[in-house]
C-alpha cells in the first residue's frame, strides 16, 4: 500500500534516546524522496544538547510550546500512558499528530493507521491490521494478519504479535517478546521481554516468562 507518512513541518515531542530514533526515520523518509521540515524538539525534562547539536537539530522549548507551533507533532517516547496524557492535551487544544513510517519498514494492503504512529525500521506490518492512534512500532517488530492495536500500545524492538491479536489501549510487548495467534492482552498491561503469551492476558498484568505468567 502508498505509505502514510505525513509530509511538511514536524515537531518531535520528548528528546531522549527513541526521540532521536525517531529523528532517523524522519531523516530516512527524506532520503528516500519524502518533504518532512523538521523543526526541532521540544521536551520538559533535561536534555543532553550536545547530542542534538551532533544531529544539526535544537531544542525548541517545552512540551507546552507544541500548541503555538505551525506544525504537526510525534511523541518520541516510549512510556504509553505518557504519550496519553500528552496527546490528550494537545490535541484539545488543536495540535495534529504525524504518522512517520521508515522506508525500510512494509505495510501490507488492507491496513489502517491512525495520526501519531510512529513505525520504525525492519518492522513488519501484513494485511487487515489496525493500528490505533500514537501506536509504536520499534525496530524490526512485526505484527500479523488480522491484528488489532489499540490506541498507545508499543512493540519494542524484535517482538512478534501473530495473526488475530488484539493488544488493548496501552498495552507494551517487550523487546523478543512473542504473542501468539488469536490471543489478547488487556489493556494496560506489560509482556515482558523475551515471554511467550500463549493465552489471554487480563488488564493491567505483568506477565513474564514462556509461557508467559503473571507476576
Amino acid at each position: 500500500m502508498r505509505s502514510p507518512t505525513t509530509s511538511g513541518p514536524i515537531i518531535i515531542v520528548g528528546a531522549g534516546g527513541f526521540g532521536r530514533e525517531v529523528l532517523d526515520i524522519v531523516e530516512a523518509i527524506n532520503v528516500s524522496g519524502g518533504d518532512i521540515d523538521f523543526l526541532g524538539f521540544v521536551d520538559d525534562g533535561d536534555v543532553d544538547e550536545g547530542l542534538l547539536h551532533r544531529r544539526s537539530s535544537k531544542l525548541l522549548g517545552p512540551s507546552s510550546i507544541v500548541v503555538h507551533l505551525a506544525a504537526k507533532y510525534v511523541i518520541g517516547i516510549g512510556s504509553g500512558e505518557i504519550r496519553r496524557r500528552l496527546a490528550t492535551e494537545f490535541d484539545s487544544l488543536g495540535a495534529e499528530a504525524a504518522i512517520l513510517v521508515h522506508p525500510a519498514a512494509t505495510i501490507g494492503g488492507d491496513s489502517h493507521l491512525s495520526p501519531g504512529c510512529i513505525v520504525a525500521a525492519g518492522a513488519r506490518v501484513t494485511t487487515n491490521i489496525r493500528l490505533g492512534r500514537h501506536t509504536q512500532l520499534h525496530v524490526n517488530s512485526t505484527v500479523g494478519h488480522d491484528s488489532t492495536l489499540s490506541d498507545f500500545v508499543s512493540v519494542y524492538p524484535g517482538a512478534t504479535v501473530s495473526g488475530n491479536v488484539t493488544l488493548a489501549h496501552g498495552v507494551t510487548i517487550g523487546t523478543g517478546a512473542n504473542v501468539l495467534p488469536g490471543r489478547s492482552v488487556g489493556a494496560s498491561s506489560m509482556v515482558g521481554a523475551g515471554a511467550v503469551v500463549t493465552r489471554d492476558v487480563e488488564p493491567d498484568s505483568t506477565v513474564v516468562g514462556s509461557p508467559a505468567r503473571c507476576l
